[in-house]
């Protein structure tokens, strides 16, 4: 039976519309590139837009306000990742820009990068695949999906729900 974990990832960019990512030096996903984040703090009954503005502030040292500067864009329930473990994932556009990389912290050293960049990096494979096309198409909405990630099986993603962003269906 394999553990269940709850994490966040918070995606938040500069003025110029870089995403800030983190070089991982921890197990998951250690070397390989990806948006800051870490598990709710369970224990204290951490919400999920608690545990980002957390992560937010430890990590970058941004202080923010949760219900003001947090947009919840997606909900994913991960199967077997990497075969250790199941996550539910939420993650958050960060409506806040910064202007300068964070100083290194323990969990790695940070990046800006543009969207077309990211395809270069060493990333997470189930990233490639789901993540940041999630992110292309629902940042500014909402989608709840599932992936199956059983290393012994190919990446099976279903979408559960979608809910579009404000700008959906308005003609510029």
């Amino acid at each position: 039976m394999l553990p269940y974990k709850i994490s966040v990832l918070v995606f938040v960019e500069n003025r110029a519309g870089e995403l800030l990512l983190i070089e991982r030096t921890k197990a998951p996903n250690a070397g390989r590139w990806s948006p800051i984040g870490g598990k709710l703090e369970m224990h204290l009954g951490e919400s999920p837009f608690e545990c980002a503005a957390r992560e937010v502030g430890e990590e970058i040292g941004l202080q923010i306000v949760a219900e003001r500067d947090l947009h919840l864009f997606s909900m994913i329930a991960e199967k077997a990742y990497e075969g250790s473990s199941h996550w539910l994932m939420f993650l958050f556009r960060c409506r806040v820009p910064i202007d300068a990389l964070p100083p290194h912290i323990s969990e790695g050293r940070f990046g800006f990068f543009s969207r077309a960049a990211l395809e270069k990096l060493p990333i997470p494979e189930t990233d490639r695949q789901a993540l940041w096309p999630i992110w292309d198409r629902h940042r500014d909405g909402f989608v709840a999906l599932r992936a199956d990630c059983h290393p012994s099986q190919k990446l099976d993603v279903v979408i559960e729900q979608v809910l579009p962003g404000p700008s959906a269906g308005v003609a510029a």
